[in-house]
Parts: structure tokens; sequence; C-alpha cells
């Protein structure tokens, strides 16, 4: 007999359930804040800690929709928060890279962004910490392994 589906207690929901719970909360903030969407601040935040990435490259790593990245970079670009060069003479591979105010920015959001994460943990002691951590991370391979071509 086949065990009966309950949607609240699908795990692939509870999580998504969460990641959206989380996402708009630290969306707020940030939009509030600082007059981003989350795409743009993954944006900043991956070019931070990995300069001279193409788009594509920022999508690779953030695991976000190329579409979503391309028009958070226009954005940024726009706002002045990221400065864009042209790799070669054709222009078909762009390099990013914060500019001083996209720095500023990232400075600012920095504290902010551990600051959710501390609140979203607190009250889970440190081995319950470290637990969750080494669960996401199979979760996550066991995941990459199953949607794998």
């Amino acid at each position: 007999m086949s065990k009966e589906l309950i949607l609240e207690d699908f795990l692939p929901y509870r999580l998504a359930i969460l990641s959206h719970t989380i996402s708009s909360s630290i969306a707020r903030a940030y939009d509030q804040r600082f007059g981003l969407t989350i795409p743009e601040w993954r944006v900043i935040t991956i070019l931070g800690r990995f300069p001279g990435l193409s788009a594509v490259e920022v999508a690779d790593r953030t695991m976000m929709d190329k579409v979503a990245v391309s028009r958070a970079v226009t954005k940024l670009i726009k706002s002045g928060r990221v400065d864009r060069e042209f790799a070669d003479a054709d222009r078909r591979r762009s390099i990013l890279n914060l500019s001083e105010v996209g720095r500023n920015v990232l400075a600012d959001i920095a504290p902010l962004a551990l600051g959710i994460e501390a609140d979203l943990l607190h009250g889970l002691s440190e081995e319950q910490i470290q637990t969750l951590n080494v669960v996401i991370e199979k979760l996550l391979l066991r995941a990459r392994l199953i949607s794998a071509p």
C-alpha cells in the first residue's frame, strides 16, 4: 500500500515554503534599505566575492535564471552599482565588477544579511546548526544527483 502524499508534510514543499518565507522577509528589508530586489543583491554579493564574472557565470554560481540575472545586472549598471567591460572586440562576453557605489552597498548589506541569518538561527544550539549544515549539504548533493542527466 502506498503512502499518502500530504502536501504540507512533503519535504520539497516544506523547503520551498521555508525559502519563500525567508526570501520575502529579506526582500522587504533589502528593498526598503537599498532599493534592491533579491536577484540584484545576489548579483552584488557574488560579484563582491568573485569579481570579474560574466552574467552567465553569475547565473551559474547563484543558480538563478539567466534572464533574472540579466535584468538585475542591467538595473545595477544603470544605478551605478556595477561596472561592465567587454572581454573581446565583438562584445559577446562582458566582465562585471562592483563599482565603488556597489562596494559600499555590499558593505552595508553584509551586516544586515548576517543579522537576519543570526535571527533565523536564534534558539538553535551550535550542534543543531552544524547538523543543519550537514543535512543541507547532503540534500543538495542528493538533489544534484537526482536531477543530473
